[in-house]
């Protein structure tokens, strides 16, 4: 897409903020805003930008509903409400998975299959959602559906099935509930094995439909290998991986370490950590679902402690127990992987107080035409 052009969606959508700019000044602004929020705590080097800045998004959600003439329709709701803005497609989302919301769209009145209403009540079908391997073109479709009742399921996959045949497995996930989490809490696999695969950094990864995974995967290997390099390794040390998700950074490091220990709240991830431990022959990595506070306060009682920490918490930074149990397991290096500059700003002055200081920070450009900056922080113990 050329950059001079508007989203035709762009005024109601709101999720992208840089619409009509040109990306090396998208990465300026960047840059500059990375320099003001945490200049004060050490260097920034320069952003690392995208090779292809449009159709990266290799996970795509569409929320599905009636416009006034009761016709079907997907896309996003507008920001601060639940009204749908109908998308037929995105200059960010990756196009094939668009082409299967389209398709999911197309079939659902052809075989009687219903949409939530919000305003009436009733309604089957609410959200889908699409993740896509970049690597291996794999396609996983999750249906989220009020009701595990699904009619007509048998003629559904079999014209989707034949419409797009990298589709490797359809999920229906039943939430009933409504608020903003998307999924819900029970899925069922109706073809394939409930989740694919993907390739990053020379590593190939199983992906579930609630597992965390890096939505740019182009531009995540261009951060793992910051990451890394940061880390220092020298394969005597032994790494915690903290909020690990499915293991992929920690297992990228694993080549390079001791040991690799990665922990995780959502258990579903953890499973696949392990799997994909396994998948890629590494021995040397371990993974446990739990809080990765709780689990480095176990590991002081216990007399052991981490010589490198990688950590990628969520956009609501690290919380204050991870941050005080991390001081006082006192690790040579930190390495952190930040997706919000305000919260890293946040938790950089609670380490700062607690004896670290960072040495440098790498913005990359993870989200472009948004105003988004991901960062990696190396972060060191003062006085080593």
């Amino acid at each position: 897409m050329p950059e001079s052009k508007i989203c035709p969606h762009a005024a109601r959508c709101g999720g992208c903020q840089y619409q009509g700019l040109p990306y090396a000044e998208q990465l300026a602004k960047k840059q500059a805003l990375a320099e003001e929020l945490l200049g004060s705590f050490g260097p920034v080097l320069p952003i690392l930008g995208a090779d292809e800045p449009t159709h990266y998004r290799n996970k795509v959600h569409a929320a599905f509903g009636y416009d006034r003439q009761r016709r079907v329709v997907s896309g996003v709701y507008q920001p601060g409400s639940h009204v749908i803005v109908p998308v037929e497609d995105c200059m960010i989302e990756d196009e094939t998975a668009d082409r299967v919301i389209a398709a999911v769209r197309e079939l659902l009145p052809k075989l009687k299959l219903s949409v939530y209403d919000e305003r009436r009540g009733g309604g089957w079908l609410r959200h889908v959602l699409v993740r896509r391997g970049l690597a291996t073109g794999q396609l996983m479709v999750v249906l989220v559906a009020v009701s595990p009742v699904f009619r007509n399921q048998k003629a559904f996959l079999a014209e989707l099935l034949g419409r797009f045949p990298e589709i490797r497995t359809v999920v229906l996930n039943v939430n009933d509930r409504f608020g903003p989490v998307v999924l819900g809490p029970k899925s069922k696999a109706l073809y394939g094995d409930g989740y694919i695969e993907d390739e990053l950094c020379s590593l190939r990864f199983r992906v579930s439909p609630s597992a965390f995974y890096q939505i740019n995967s182009a531009q995540c290997e261009k951060l793992y290998a910051a990451a890394i390099d940061f880390a220092g390794l020298t394969g005597t040390e032994t790494v915690l991986d903290a909020y690990c998700g499915v293991g992929t950074i920690g297992l990228c490091a694993a080549a390079k370490a001791k040991q690799v220990v990665g922990v995780e709240l959502n258990r579903e991830a953890v499973r696949d950590a392990i799997a994909n431990a396994r998948l890629n022959g590494i021995k040397n990595a371990f993974f446990a679902a739990g809080d990765a506070g709780a689990y480095m306060e176990d590991m002081l009682r216990e007399g052991g402690r981490p010589d490198v920490v990688l950590m990628d918490p969520p956009r609501a930074g690290s919380d204050r127990r991870f941050l005080e149990a991390l001081i006082r397991c006192a690790p040579k290096r930190v390495v952190y992987v930040s997706c919000a500059p305000d919260t890293l700003r946040r938790d950089l002055e609670i380490l700062t107080r607690g004896g670290y200081r960072a040495e440098a920070i790498r913005p990359v450009d993870m989200f472009p035409y948004t105003e988004h900056v991901e960062s990696v922080v190396l972060i060191t113990r003062v006085g080593l």
